[in-house]
């Protein structure tokens, strides 16, 4: 009878379970909103041909390279800046509209709305790229050649369709006789791609001098992919709501050296090499559920599999199971837990002579649940050697989630604008985790709301361009970002936008922004 009484209890146990599962499989998800397409018979589209494309490619020749820190072509850079102010100027002539050089060669414009209680956002980008070897490449990196509907070129992607984009999006808002209710700024750092301590830095700083406090700040950062989550229905659009941190240790061993042929048990070297083997042996553990990567899985819900589906309405179940398959790509893996990658080591200076030092350099990049010093923990329980010696070289804490919820103005601005641009492939648009660094860190006491997007569409053949050989954008999404800039601003005037407003409506948004 006992044994009776636990069958039953064991299947009425599962099929709860199992219940539980199928409902949250069948009604679990996060709903996209529905949207008035974005259309080049409106009439406020915004039109690449002409100066827009001229613009762009003109822009992509300025070899405004970050060689590393100390080392960059300033004097381009300087032109650069030049070229972006000369060369658009009703915006340089709208008196509500300043422009200021910070640190020189870094640009601040602040865009005065009609409506002083609404609170400001700022739209960021960098004018700097990283360096390009012409080495393969099909077109010179700065010519900026127009091939098969696409612009090749450093910085197509990374990032100046951003720089121009924005730019010729609020030049179009002045040509139609607007301006907008909600004020905004608007940050081109110089040196963001090493680190930004001279451009956006101290653009933080100037603007938390004069007290400015944000509703949100949109940064480059992820983009919309295409086919590049399995199974699913629709292209998804990734919005970085957190971005992951990095460490850089340095571990050192120094001990007896000598003659090679008398060691003693242990060397210098074989001490790191085991340290360093059992931190390779010994990920961090992963974090699924804990920050956004567990967010992008349950907005997607609606347009994977049923399997996947199941998978991804129910984390606080398989979460162990997904986090498995995911830990068997680096590239899937570096989502759930911070990663360890053994960058440098150093040691020896001859054939017969045992060293007695050596150093090896560790990068960590920290997932945002986690903390510089957990991570430095973590190391050291791992490695429990004392005669290795943990040095903290560089470190930078993971940035928050920020707010991704139906009452986020950032977001559902972003989530909304995307959705219009792209109307056409009905994107999916999901949070999720920045693995890279940007600007973004020098904001952040400006404001809780930092999301890091780029408007590109990209498949899965894309991604080795950036910082890579045959960097391109086609015109087309070039055409796109325009446009997607100038929905940001208008979208950003009407608030949360619960019924997204038509394009008639964006048109004349209200007669008090009207008027220069």
């Amino acid at each position: 009878m006992k044994s009776n009484k636990g069958v039953i209890a064991f299947f009425t146990v599962l099929v709860s379970l199992l219940t539980v599962i199928l409902i949250r499989t069948l009604t679990y998800g996060v709903k996209q909103p529905a949207v008035t397409a974005c259309k080049p018979s409106d009439l406020d589209f915004i039109s690449v041909q002409g100066k827009p494309l001229a613009r762009f490619q003109e822009a992509l020749r300025f070899r405004s390279i970050s060689w590393g820190h100390g080392n960059q072509e300033l004097d381009t850079l300087q032109k650069f800046g030049e070229y972006l102010i000369q060369e658009f100027p009703r915006i340089k002539a709208a008196p509500f509209i300043q422009t200021e050089k910070v640190s020189n060669y870094s640009l601040l414009y602040t865009v005065t709305g009609t409506d002083p209680s609404l609170q400001p956002y700022l739209l960021a980008a960098h004018l700097d790229v990283v360096p390009a070897p012409t080495d393969n490449w099909q077109h010179d990196p700065f010519d900026a050649t127009i091939d098969d509907g696409f612009v090749y070129g450093r910085g197509a992607l990374d990032d100046k369709h951003v720089v121009l984009g924005v730019l010729e999006a609020l030049d179009f808002m002045i040509s139609i006789g607007k301006r907008p209710k909600r004020s905004f700024y608007i940050a081109y750092g110089h040196d963001e791609e090493i680190n930004g301590y001279k451009g956006a830095k101290v653009i933080g700083e100037l603007l938390e001098s004069r007290g400015v406090t944000l509703a949100y700040v949109l940064d480059e950062g992820l983009i919309i992919t295409d086919g590049i989550m399995p199974g699913a229905r629709t292209p998804i659009a990734l919005v970085g709501t957190s971005e992951k941190g990095w460490l850089t240790l340095k571990l050192s061993v120094n001990v007896t050296g000598g003659h090679s042929s008398m060691p003693e048990r242990e060397s210098s070297i074989g001490i790191l090499a085991n340290a360093v083997t059992k931190l390779e042996n010994n990920p961090h553990p992963h974090q699924l559920g804990t920050g956004d990567e567990a967010a992008t899985f349950e907005h997607a819900v609606n347009v994977v599999p049923f399997a996947l589906r199941m998978f991804f309405a129910n984390q606080w179940l398989f979460s162990p199971i997904i986090s498995r398959v995911m830990a068997s790509k680096p590239s899937t893996n570096a989502l759930i837990r911070t990663t360890t990658a053994i960058t440098m080591f150093n040691a020896g200076v001859k054939e017969n002579v045992i060293s007695p030092y050596a150093e090896a350099i560790v990068n960590h990049r920290i997932h945002p649940s986690e903390s510089v010093q957990q991570v430095v923990d973590f190391d050291t329980a791992i490695i429990n050697d004392p005669r290795v010696k943990i040095d903290v070289l560089q470190a930078h804490e993971p940035a928050p989630p920020s707010p991704h919820d139906e009452d986020s103005l950032g977001y559902q601005v972003i989530k909304t604008s995307i959705r219009q641009v792209w109307a056409e492939k009905n994107p999916t648009v999901v949070p999720a985790i920045m693995l890279a660094n940007t600007d973004t860190r020098w904001y952040s006491k400006l404001t809780k709301s930092i999301y890091r997007f780029a408007p590109t569409y990209a498949y899965p053949e894309d991604l080795g361009r950036y910082h890579g050989v045959n960097e391109r954008l086609s015109i087309k999404n070039y055409e796109q970002a325009m446009n997607f800039f100038y929905h940001i601003m208008m979208n950003s005037d009407i608030g949360i936008l619960e019924k997204p407003a038509s394009h008639k409506e964006l048109y004349y948004i209200a007669s008090a922004c009207s008027g220069i």
